[in-house]
């Protein structure tokens, strides 16, 4: 199938990027790599009159240490990110995370903001943003505004996002002290979308008690969610008191809307969210202990 006709603009510069989301309201759509908003107009899943195109607009393009914060560009490449020393150095999650987003061709092509954007359960990056607490900055021509990732994914493939609003950055909060970070996830095969997976890290103290736990769930509920639980039950307590396989199973708890389809049943993705999560608690605590 091929997408219905629309009207194509390539702005240069935010300003003129939100002027267009203003002109046009609902009838415009933001394209920043194209890797899922493409293949939907292909198979009209989704229509729009307009498309605006953000991937050339060069103060999206970035990666910067900003207090103790790493501000990544909203139409940075996911290539990009992976490859960032910066990044490697101060938000790791992002790094591990960045190889299992699809394949190297949609890495080239996709970008940072357009996978947060896009909200989809079973991203990588939604999932990195929610553990580390990342805060979205939106633009629009009412003003600038943060949005805290908690409070950003709102429903399947939804955000808070005002539709005269675009992502200009994401600032992922830097983790410093006894630290340790893990990304784990299931898929039929490499590149396929997670039936469950985890993206994890903690914080120790002197003593060993966990004084720092984010846990962000992929593919497990019709949004990019938080295992709250299992943060709430892991800090304050010793690792030698906290055994992976009830870390896991915590997590798995106060879950809502739990998908079931071809996939696997909801029961089958609790199983495995369960065993990853697991997974990545003892490497990211066994890397904290190192440090």
């Amino acid at each position: 199938m091929k997408a219905r006709g629309f009207a194509y603009h390539r702005p240069d510069t935010v300003d003129e990027a939100v002027g267009l989301l203003r002109e046009f309201g609902d009838e415009a759509k933001i394209l920043a790599g194209g890797q899922s908003l493409v293949p939907m107009l292909a198979m009209r899943l989704t229509h729009f009159e307009n498309l605006i195109d953000i991937s050339r607009i060069d103060e999206l393009i970035g990666i910067e240490l900003r207090d103790d914060d790493v501000w990544v560009g909203a139409a940075t490449p996911d290539a990009f990110v992976g490859m960032d020393d910066e990044v490697a150095e101060s938000v790791p999650l992002l790094t591990l995370a960045t190889p299992y987003v699809g394949h190297f061709q949609i890495r080239n092509r996709g970008t940072l903001g357009g996978s947060i954007a896009h909200a989809d359960p079973a991203g990588e990056y939604p999932a990195v943003a929610l553990a580390l607490d990342a805060r979205m900055e939106v633009a629009s021509r009412r003003g600038s505004r943060a949005i805290g990732a908690t409070d950003f994914f709102t429903g399947l493939w939804e955000t808070s996002l005002a539709g005269d609003e675009v992502l200009v950055g994401v600032r992922f909060p830097v983790w410093r002290g006894r630290c340790g970070f893990a990304v784990e996830e299931f898929a039929r095969r490499h590149g396929d979308f997670a039936i469950a997976g985890t993206a994890l890290a903690v914080q120790l103290d002197a003593e060993n008690k966990v004084t720092r736990c984010g846990i962000g769930l992929m593919g497990l509920g019709p949004t990019p969610v938080r295992a709250s639980a299992a943060e709430q039950a892991v800090v304050g307590r010793r690792i030698e008191d906290l055994t992976a396989q009830d870390v896991g199973g915590i997590a798995m708890t106060g879950l809502d809307d739990i998908p079931a389809d071809l996939q696997g049943s909801a029961r089958y993705r609790i199983r495995v969210g369960a065993a990853m999560v697991a997974r990545a608690w003892t490497n990211a605590t066994r890397e904290a202990l190192d440090a």
